[in-house]
């Protein structure tokens, strides 16, 4: 689908009905606000590389380093937002293609800062593609959304059966450290992620919708006492599947009090969910390295070092 095509098709959600203004500074999806992205790896030699990279700023990727000693043929590529962060109108598109028996380590060069915004929104649209036999970590930092800002958030899985794709969707609750106010003072955050074969099947989709003023939001059951969310998904072999569940289970309780976290099974043996919230990020990302952890070690046979990354 063509990137004008995807715009439309956002830009008709029903929560953006009331956010149509255009900005006075620039129009919305005008020069500079549009931001691309495309990440190609195949496998060669016995080792996968970026072969296919296009960008337009203020998406920007440099090149693939492989500094991770237990996996030497992983290529990691860190995706840097020279714009500081995005701005109301702003439309950004990332395509990540990851081709037969070949891996990749996605990631983002820090928070996804969401602006405050007076008029309109903006937007993401990702598309994720796996071969077969491949292996993806697509691990972007924390969502951040400021006071009165809207995001919306649209990602397409095109996962053959044999590849693995774990890719995490993390969301904090607003700058709570800079103001009482921002914590879910934001307009609108809306989520959403479908994931298909490649002959079209669809597998599952859902859709995470926080509107302001939405009173649910304070339930026990819902976000009471946290501001970390972390959503991961992991598009895996069923028998893959199985054994990264036995070693997770659920982490909750009165000894856990600043971080939950549980895993569920994906429709038609497709994977696993894994979800964690927690009192900070760094608590979140704990039970993430932790799920991630169980996933590199069963699907790939390797470990995830101490250091890597996340501390």
């Amino acid at each position: 689908m063509a990137l004008d095509e995807q715009l439309a098709r956002i830009d008709g959600y029903r929560e953006l009905a009331g956010f149509q203004t255009e900005p006075a500074q620039m129009r919305a999806a005008g020069p500079g606000k549009v931001g691309e992205l495309r990440l190609g790896f195949s496998l060669r030699d016995g080792r996968s590389v970026l072969d296919d990279l296009y960008r337009v700023a203020p998406l920007l990727v440099q090149q693939a380093l492989y500094w991770d000693e237990a996996m030497p043929e992983l290529p990691i590529v860190s995706v840097i937002s020279v714009g500081g962060g995005i701005l109301q109108g702003d439309r950004y598109r990332i395509a990540i293609d990851v081709g037969e028996g070949a891996c990749a380590h996605v990631t983002s060069q820090g928070f996804n800062r969401i602006h405050r915004m007076d008029a309109n929104y903006a937007s993401q649209y990702q598309e994720v593609r796996a071969a077969a036999g491949s292996y993806l970590e697509y691990l972007p930092n924390f969502t951040l959304p400021y006071r009165d800002s809207r995001f919306v958030s649209e990602t397409e899985i095109v996962a053959d059966e044999t590849a693995t794709v774990l890719y995490a969707d993390m969301i904090m609750s607003g700058r709570k450290h800079h103001h009482a106010s921002e914590r879910f003072g934001f307009d609108l955050l809306s989520t959403r992620v479908r994931a298909r074969r490649p002959d079209g099947r669809l597998i599952f989709a859902e859709k995470l919708l926080v509107e302001k003023g939405n009173d649910t939001i304070e339930l026990p059951a819902v976000a009471r006492g946290y501001d970390a969310f972390a959503n991961v998904l992991c598009l895996t072999p069923p028998d893959t599947a199985a054994r990264i569940d036995e070693r997770i289970g659920i982490n909750a309780g009165p000894d856990q009090p600043r971080a939950m976290s549980g895993v569920s099974k994906l429709p038609g043996g497709a994977g696993l969910m894994f979800r964690a919230i927690g009192v900070e990020s760094y608590d979140v990302r704990a039970e993430v390295k932790r799920f991630w952890t169980a996933v590199r070690e069963e699907a790939c046979g390797r470990t995830l070092a101490k250091d890597f990354l996340w501390q």
